[in-house]
């Protein structure tokens, strides 16, 4: 398959093409993350005048901070072909030894939520990163021989929301690992004005600073937004108008969407408000929380969760997940006499 058609069929719907379209092509293009570029733009240089492949990357971080934009940015800028997978899309060994025995020289293959890998994948995956050569099982049972297959020299470029699931000796054969942090909103800002750009927009400065701090520091979220203010424009003023994006269309475009002057969105609102009116502000279970909101306890965790826990609405406790009192004001209620109380044992990560 080629690589165009590995890409296009990454992004198939709507939102998705609209996204890649957005996407950074060269590292100077990309907003934010400076740290991980500079390091990353003197690996790619040093591999550029060896003329040779990269050091296999590690990318971690939370969602839509740019692993992906930069995995294809790595192809452009060492002109190489690309291709896309991801850790569930592999079920079995055979599925990756088929990819890595199709790879030509220097080539990268991206392996999205490589922490969902199946384990003997994994294990073979170990000996093509160090040795970049897979041993072909043929026959079985006790008549089974293992004919090594040579590799070509390719990156791997890994990406990871969850890096801590990663088994030690995989971490460990990744030449350079990058933790991808939340956006600061002047970074988002910066984002927002050079999507719209490319979009064609006209947004002023008070638009773009509202989008920017509902965006829950993600690139993504914001250039999510930002399509969703410039289809409430051009309904509600007719396609004449629909380039030219002010502050009260952010507005009202934001509040139709469910979506706060916090960044809180529908799911986010209903778990602090169902923690706050339902279990008093908690301690209670993530299970029964979830049930309370009627969404999957793996939705509340990895969704829901973490932006309240970063932002000071909520927090884990041995005993369970209770309000504090920034969530209480949040939602227009008084932290009960006794709230404090609730933050006497110590917070924890499980």
């Amino acid at each position: 398959m080629s690589d165009d058609r590995l890409i296009s069929s990454e992004f198939a719907n709507e939102d998705s093409a609209a996204e890649h379209a957005l996407r950074p092509k060269t590292l100077k293009e990309f907003i934010g993350q400076q740290r991980v570029c500079d390091q990353i733009d003197v690996l790619l240089t040093a591999a550029r005048q060896r003329n040779s492949a990269a050091d296999h990357i590690l990318l971690s971080g939370p969602p839509g901070l740019g692993k992906t934009t930069l995995a294809l940015i790595l192809a452009s800028e060492m002109q190489t072909p690309i291709r896309i997978t991801s850790g569930p899309a592999i079920t079995h060994a055979g599925d990756l030894a088929a990819i890595l025995s199709s790879l030509v020289e220097g080539e990268i293959l991206f392996l999205d939520e490589i922490h969902r890998l199946p384990r003997p994948a994994e294990e073979l995956l170990y000996l093509a990163m160090e040795d970049f050569r897979v041993d072909v099982v043929v026959g079985k049972g006790p008549g089974a021989t293992a004919i090594p297959l040579q590799l070509p020299r390719f990156t791997l470029v890994g990406a990871t929301t969850r890096a801590g699931l990663l088994p030690s000796p995989l971490r460990d054969r990744f030449g350079f690992t990058a933790h991808l942090d939340f956006y600061e909103e002047n970074e988002l800002e910066e984002v927002i004005r050079r999507s719209a750009a490319l979009l064609q927009l006209e947004i002023d400065s008070k638009a773009v600073e509202e989008v920017a701090s509902r965006s829950r520091g993600t690139p993504r979220i914001a250039n999510r937004l930002l399509r969703r203010v410039r289809d409430y424009a051009q309904v509600r003023s007719g396609a004449k108008g629909a380039n030219q994006l002010t502050h009260s269309d952010a507005m009202a475009a934001l509040e139709m969407y469910e979506v706060d002057e916090k960044g809180l969105d529908r799911l986010d609102r209903a778990v602090l408000v169902a923690l706050i009116e339902r279990f008093n502000g908690g301690p209670v279970g993530l299970s029964t929380l979830a049930i309370a909101v009627g969404e999957e306890t793996e939705t509340v965790e990895s969704v829901a969760e973490p932006f309240l826990v970063r932002n000071g609405f909520m927090a884990r406790t041995p005993r369970g997940r209770v309000a504090t009192a920034q969530g209480w004001s949040h939602i227009g209620r008084t932290p009960p006499a006794g709230a404090a109380t609730l933050f006497d044992t110590p917070a924890i990560d499980a």
